[in-house]
Formats: structure tokens, sequence, C-alpha cells
């Protein structure tokens, strides 16, 4: 049977319903709340400090963190067993990966920024909505960054080409399926996650990046406005930015 109609009626382009927000746990040194349809996720940021054991420590620049983890009741499936697992640990070092060219960690040697990343429920895309919230984390900590990072899944749906798949359609088995999760730099369109997993020709994965790009430009609007909230809006004992830093948060693309 083909696929001709999305399960939850979206266009074949359109994005699932995003909310974000910055500064949600009061004990970090910055975090954020990014949820894309039914999948969301908390990010909590600690440091920059010193880094124990010194012998990782890195005399030149700091070192970045993540530390990905689904709670246990977080999936529609079968309960996720507690504890890092061969999946957590590759995306752990995929977001890490994904961040860091946005990082300025030059004036923190010897120090680490930890990234613990934490998802109460999943439902298709928690690689990409836990980048998502770590972007905003890393900013609200006033970590130095060119600009935030956005990510989505695009990919294939039997002969369709889709943004932002949830589960049903990740497990659709009356054709061929592809996921690639994409992260990029909006101001650059500089990519730094890029990953398949599926049946795709090489023409439609080309295909399927523009159209992650045009999706990011909308999710990375999202992020700023999650800054912008706390920052303009918020409590005034958050008001840490000063013009220029909100400028650089801005980043090159005033387009929007």
């Amino acid at each position: 049977m083909t696929y001709d109609k999305r399960y939850d009626g979206r266009d074949w382009t359109q994005l699932r319903d995003i909310e974000a927000k910055a500064g949600v746990i009061k004990k970090a040194d910055g975090s954020a709340w990014f949820r894309i349809g039914k999948t969301g996720a908390y990010a909590a940021v600690y440091g920059p400090r010193e880094l124990y054991p010194k012998f990782l420590q890195d005399p030149e620049k700091g070192v970045l963190r993540c530390n990905y983890n689904m709670m246990p009741f977080s999936g529609a499936g079968e309960r996720v067993r507690p504890g890092p697992s061969r999946r957590s640990k590759e995306i752990s070092m995929v977001t890490e990966n994904a961040l860091r060219p946005v990082l300025d960690l030059n004036e923190f040697p010897n120090a680490v920024v930890d990234v613990f990343i934490e998802l109460p429920q999943t439902d298709a895309g928690s690689r990409c909505a836990g980048i998502c919230a770590a972007a905003i984390a890393l900013a609200d900590a006033g970590i130095p960054m060119k600009d935030l990072v956005a990510a989505v899944a695009v990919g294939r749906v039997d002969d369709k080409l889709v943004v932002d798949l949830d589960y049903q359609e990740e497990a659709y088995d009356s054709g061929p399926t592809a996921d690639i999760p994409v992260a990029m730099i909006p101001s650059t369109g500089e990519v730094t996650l890029l990953q398949l997993d599926g049946e795709i020709k090489k023409e439609q994965v080309v295909q399927c990046i523009e159209l992650a790009r045009e999706a990011i430009k909308n999710i990375n609007r999202i992020q700023r406005d999650a800054l912008k909230d706390k920052y303009y809006f918020g409590d005034t004992h958050d008001m840490a930015l000063n013009d220029d830093e909100t400028q650089e948060f801005e980043g090159g693309d005033d387009s929007e």
C-alpha cells in the first residue's frame, strides 16, 4: 500500500509542534527544555569547572562532555534499561561532535563543560531534540558560542521524502524507509551531524538535506525565542546578557 498521507495528517515537510524554554533547572549553570511532538528533552550544563582526573585535562582549551540518556519509562515500547548503553554512548559522542564547532573553549584550559541530556518521553527524533536543547542550555550558561546548533530528522517513507519522522513512520513496513538526523549551524549552513539509517538513493539524500536546511531555520527561530523570552522578559536576576552577547546569539544571518 502506497504511503499517500502522513499518520498524523501533517504535510510532507511540516514539523511537529515545537516548544522550547531556557533556564528550567535552577541549580544548573544553564539549562533548557525542548519538545518536538511527543519527544521531549531536558538539558543541563555544569561548568566550565576544573577537570579531574588531571590526566584528562587539555592545557590548551576546555573539554566538552555530553551525556545522553533516555529515562526507563520514556519509550512507547519496552522499558529502557537504566544506565549507559552502546546506543547512548554513540549518541553522546555525536552530540559532542555536533555542538563543538560553535563553542569557543580556548579561555578555559584544563576545564570541562558537562552537558546532561535527559529524555522523559520519546517518539523518534530524540538525538535531534537533545542537540536542540543542549544548544539552548549552553547559551543559557554563558558559554562563548558563535551560533546555536539546530537539528531535525528527515528521510524517506515509501516513495515520499518527509521532514521530522515520528515513530510510526520510522517503523513503516510496507515499503523502504530511511531516517537521516541532520544538525546544522543555521548562520553558515555548516552540517555538524549527518547520519543515515535505511534505504535511500543518493540524489534523495541531497534533497533531504535541503529539506532539513529549511526546517532548521524554523527550529533555530524557536531556540532564539526561548533565550529572548528568558533574558528580555524573564526574572531580572537572569539578565546576564548584554547587547553584544545578544548579538552573538543572533548569529550572522539577519534575514529572519
